[in-house]
């Protein structure tokens, strides 16, 4: 249960971040409204999320995954360009969360 809490807490994280960009600082109302939901509902996932699951493994997993995936979508969306040094920094971010999992501090 707690998995899938802070899976939907991701999703929704992410979707407020891409849609920050396209709300052009705040100036277009519907991608700000989309921002403003999404993370209201990323938060609230993560509380209940965190009812079950320990904070730091869970905080890790969620701001890790989330970065991971905004720079993937900036790569192949939003006309980002991508690097040696993201690249690394992505995979680097994807082998933490792994760490965490397998190293039982769940």
């Amino acid at each position: 249960m707690g998995y899938g809490l802070l899976a939907g807490a991701i999703a929704a994280e992410i979707l407020a971040t891409t849609s920050m960009k396209y709300s052009d600082g705040f100036s277009k109302l519907w991608p700000s409204l989309v921002t403003g939901a999404g993370y209201l509902i990323a938060f609230a996932l993560l509380a209940q999320a965190l009812k079950t699951l320990q904070v730091g493994t869970a905080y890790a997993i969620w701001s890790g995954v989330g970065t991971a995936a905004v720079a993937t979508i900036g790569v192949l969306f939003l006309g980002e360009t991508l690097s040696l040094a993201k690249v690394a920094g992505i995979l680097l971010i994807v082998a933490g969360v792994a760490v965490l999992n397998l190293g039982g501090a769940h």
